[in-house]
């Protein structure tokens, strides 16, 4: 369907380049340069995500080619519109997950497509409800899978996924890191 287009994924992600090839589109992996994420403190958290996957795409290391197709992303995880990023320690992650704990929350993924032409951005938000969580059971998950590349610390294709998340409301791929049927219209209507 989009045979006409080399398509680039610039994320370090094993779970998004999983995700994409789901969609059956060829394309190659090259991670962008790893910059400090930054945004205004003003902005509101809803644009966040959005305005990084376009920072991302237009700070990429190199000039696209004709018919390339650049794809960024940025996800956060927001309580009460607290950024919950990735954690640097176990005790961290242990904070967050405890945060998280018999709450909901909010995961939003923001996209950016870029060609030589043109960047189009959007953005997918999901609500994920978990369960009271056990001090032990955040231990055990934070020692066994290691959450510290992930936003909010956690996986929601692990353990804690399984056993911990009692609804979705949204798309679940969203919260593993790319909501593929999205970008998968917004291909379609950007191409």
């Amino acid at each position: 369907m989009f045979e006409h287009y080399i398509f680039t994924l610039a994320s370090a992600s094993p779970r998004r380049r999983e995700l994409l090839k789901g969609l059956d589109i060829d394309f190659t992996v090259e991670p962008g340069k790893d910059e400090k994420e930054a945004y205004s403190e003003g902005m509101p958290h809803t644009e966040i995500p959005e305005f990084l996957a376009r920072h991302k795409s237009e700070s990429f290391h190199r000039e696209l080619v004709p018919h390339e197709v650049l794809i960024t992303a940025d996800t956060l995880v927001f309580l009460d519109e607290k950024i919950l990023g990735k954690p640097r320690s176990s005790e961290e992650a242990h904070q967050m997950l405890r945060a998280l704990s018999g709450r909901t929350h909010t995961v939003t993924t923001g996209m950016a497509l870029r060609t030589r032409e043109r960047i189009h951005t959007f953005s997918d938000t999901t609500e994920v409800d978990f369960r009271p969580l056990a001090d032990p059971e955040i231990d055990y998950y934070i020692k066994t899978y290691r959450p510290f590349d992930k936003a909010g610390a956690y996986g929601i294709q692990e353990w804690i996924g399984y056993t911990g998340i009692t609804a979705i409301r949204g798309s679940y791929f969203n919260v593993m890191g790319l909501p593929v049927q999205r970008l998968y219209t917004e291909l379609c209507n950007f191409l």
